[in-house]
């Protein structure tokens, strides 16, 4: 069976209301579960599996890979109206966003997110039905040093996130790869700085760092300048971005697609990495580098379109090979596995309907998707027209809730409270807090994968491997091209 008869095998598995309601109800509980915070895609799909239990294999498999699509999406919406990622990837979109909302354009600040993750979904689905197997075959074969090496170009998007000074960004990702290092060391089984917590055992949850530096520091912010009797802004456009406002997006959107597709292959990068180094490399290729941090809209474009053709990515090493790119995917596996399906190469020839109704499923979960958005755009926009008297509270109280509904952990609302503190300092002295968050999520892929590399083949490693030393040469000239700018501009 040829690619195109299996693709239309897969879209015959799709007929029926049955598998159409399900894609829909997918779509709305992803969108709902990614505007929540501390409802990450993972947790969303995970909440979703008891009830697949009585539905059919495929159909399960629906349901699932419809709510991991468009909880991606669902993220941006309140990390553009309330400066609040719903999901960890959705961090980068907040940085222009939310600016945007501020300027009475968070209907545009939606319609391009809304779009951006539709076409970098619908690519990134493509890239897996073309790609599938060679692709995963390849990602599986990399060495550690070439993962230590995709961490550190994701280090340098560091530049870019620091608004003009590069040395306050470099402090703020080293409190965050610092702050990465509290728990279990991941090499020897040792506690690290735990100080005789059992809940520091496991280091600090992303969800309520993320949660406490974007969303309570600006509330913490209007509290210190007593602004709880005011709007967010005064006037809020929903309206939706033009045809020619998009076309001029079109290589921002597609150069993000690609790079999140690529990206989302390695099994441990993820999203979050992909829209980070997204987010850069939009701002050193654009003409106007200066307006990204206050409403740049190839910011919003750049991270989203990363973050959700990552999916499509991600999913390659989980159907060829039956390993999870994500943590989303390894809930999926086990998924599958409850429906006795084990994903691997024999998926292909032992349940085809499977995998192309997959495949087909996704691409009209994304047009689901489109619709919805387009037409919730101008509701979603009123949200920021709420008196900031209501509005802050709700952001709190949706934050704290948000925290403890990660582990049901009274812990990790207090870690909230106190990296809302760390934010609220931050921003008063002007550093960067997105930078903390870089830190946080390339620290174990970081540390792990330069320690086994070492183990393994000793520290010359990181240059005898081609790839590594590739990207290890070009992170270097990242890095040294803005202190080199600010020499010259000094000179």
């Amino acid at each position: 069976m040829d690619l195109l008869d299996s693709l239309i095998f897969g879209f015959s598995t799709l007929i029926g209301w049955k598998p159409i309601l399900v894609i829909i109800t997918g779509v709305i509980v992803g969108i709902m579960v990614g505007a929540m915070p501390g409802l990450s895609p993972s947790t969303g799909v995970a909440l979703l599996v008891p009830f697949s239990y009585t539905m059919s294999p495929a159909l399960a498999v629906i349901l699932l890979v419809s709510i991991y699509i468009s909880s991606n999406y669902g993220g941006s919406i309140t990390a553009v109206l309330i400066n609040t990622p719903g999901t960890p990837a959705a961090a980068a979109t907040a940085l222009d966003g939310y600016p945007l909302t501020l300027k009475g354009e968070a209907g545009k600040g939606l319609g391009f997110s809304l779009i951006a993750s539709t076409i970098g979904g619908i690519f990134g689905v493509i890239i897996l039905i073309l790609f599938a197997v060679p692709l995963a075959k390849l990602a599986i074969g990399f060495h550690p040093a070439d993962y230590f090496a995709l961490a550190v170009f994701g280090l340098t998007t560091v530049g870019s996130l620091g608004k003009g000074n590069v040395a306050k960004a470099m402090v703020a990702v080293l409190f965050g790869l610092l702050i990465n290092t509290v728990g279990i060391d991941p090499i020897s089984g040792v506690s690290r700085f735990t100080f005789g917590i059992d809940q520091l055992y496991d280091g600090f949850s992303l969800i309520p760092a993320l949660i406490g530096l974007f969303a309570l520091s600006v509330v913490f912010t209007a509290l210190e300048e007593g602004k709880l009797g005011s709007r967010v802004v005064e006037k809020v456009s929903g309206k939706f971005p033009t045809l020619p406002e998009t076309w001029k997006l079109k290589y921002t959107i597609m150069r993000s697609s690609v790079l999140g597709t690529i990206i989302g292959v390695f099994p441990g990068a993820g999203a979050t990495i992909a829209s980070f180094i997204s987010y850069n490399l939009a701002q050193r290729s654009s003409k106007e580098p200066e307006t990204f941090g206050s409403g740049a809209v190839e910011g919003v474009v750049a991270s989203e379109a990363a973050n959700s053709s990552s999916v499509g990515g991600a999913l390659i090493p989980l159907l060829a090979l039956g390993i999870p790119g994500s943590a989303t995917d390894a809930v999926l596996i086990g998924a599958l596995q409850l429906h006795d399906i084990t994903p691997g190469p024999l998926l292909f020839e032992s349940n085809p309907e499977i995998v192309y109704g997959i495949f087909s499923s996704l691409l009209i979960a994304n047009a689901v998707m489109l619709f919805l958005g387009f037409y919730g755009v101008r509701l979603f926009a009123k949200v920021v027209e709420v008196p900031t008297s209501i509005l802050y509270p709700m952001i709190l109280a949706i934050a704290l809730i948000g925290s403890f509904a990660v582990q049901n952990s009274f812990f990790d609302v207090g870690s909230c409270i106190g990296f809302g503190l760390v934010g609220w300092i931050f921003k008063r002295y002007n550093y960067p807090v997105a930078p903390v968050v870089l830190g946080i999520v390339l620290g174990n892929l970081l540390e792990e994968n330069f320690r086994r590399a070492v183990m393994m083949d000793g520290p010359m490693v990181f240059f005898t491997e081609p790839l590594s030393l590739t990207m290890l040469t070009v992170a270097a000239l990242l890095f040294a091209l803005p202190i080199y700018r600010k020499y010259k501009s000094k000179a």
